[in-house]
């Protein structure tokens, strides 16, 4: 790509040459405000309006190739220091099991209450391993 970026370049300075070896001879009267005047050549001019097209726009294309490399290696380098950090096991501890296991569900109104003295259950369905009954799941 850059061989043909180098070709187009040459061509227009050839042509830019060609056109002001051609073009040389004749003076050209610029008026750029009431009281200032010019006498300039042809190729002058023409020099002169190319940069002033190209100067800007060049300038732009520059700054954003700049400030795009410059996201492309802020990414990099947060991908590259991603990569190479570990990891850490998740800490547990001997209480986790405590967090994990269902509250306690209020006791409704028409549950049966056991005595206090003889600790038998006055229900006649078998206890349940959940401290949820089955009708609650």
């Amino acid at each position: 790509m850059q061989i043909v970026r180098t070709f187009v370049w040459a061509l227009l300075l050839v042509a830019l040459l060609l056109f002001s070896v051609t073009n040389w001879a004749p003076t050209v009267t610029v008026r750029i405000w009431q009281g200032l005047v010019v006498d300039t050549k042809i190729p002058a001019i023409v020099i002169v309006s190319f940069l002033i097209g190209f100067v800007p726009m060049w300038l732009y294309y520059r700054g954003s190739k700049w400030q795009t490399n410059r996201r492309i290696q802020s990414l990099e380098n947060a991908a590259r220091t991603a990569s190479s950090t570990p990891i850490a096991p998740a800490h547990t501890t001997d209480n986790s099991s405590a967090d994990i296991q269902p509250a306690q569900a209020e006791p409704a109104a028409e549950d049966p209450v056991t005595p206090a003295g003889d600790g038998a259950e006055t229900s006649d369905e078998a206890p349940s391993a959940s401290p949820l009954r089955p009708n609650d799941r």
